[in-house]
């Protein structure tokens, strides 16, 4: 897509910019407002003196934004969702074991009547 078909989905807006550039930048409107209607993603431009300068630039981020947008979507739409598995026999056989000595240790630990009682 060129910038001047872009430019036909968008609305453009102009206004005033301080910083350095002199008294032409001041008091002319030199910075650019793009804004896609499609989208509603908005770009700015102020870097130069010109206008046309500057809508070419906000024109040329707004298409890169764009680009990027369309990426992320092509990803979002790639990635698989994760198929669940069984676990294979022996993984349950180590864990129910594993659980099975812990418990033994766990019983072992604790006190045997009539041990330190006293009695």
């Amino acid at each position: 897509m060129n910038l001047e078909e872009l430019e036909k989905d968008c609305d453009v807006a102009f206004t005033r910019t301080g910083g350095p550039g002199g008294q032409h930048r001041n008091k002319a409107e030199t910075a650019v407002r793009v804004t896609h209607r499609p989208t509603g993603i908005v770009v700015v431009a102020a870097d130069h003196r010109s206008q046309y300068q500057n809508r070419m630039a906000a024109l040329r981020r707004l298409a890169d934004r764009l680009k990027e947008r369309e990426r992320a979507r092509l990803a979002a739409e790639r990635r698989r969702s994760r198929r669940r598995t069984k676990p294979t026999r022996a993984s349950v056989e180590r864990r129910l074991d594993t659980k099975r000595r812990r418990s033994l240790v766990k019983r072992l630990r604790k006190r045997i009547r009539g041990e330190g009682d006293g009695q």
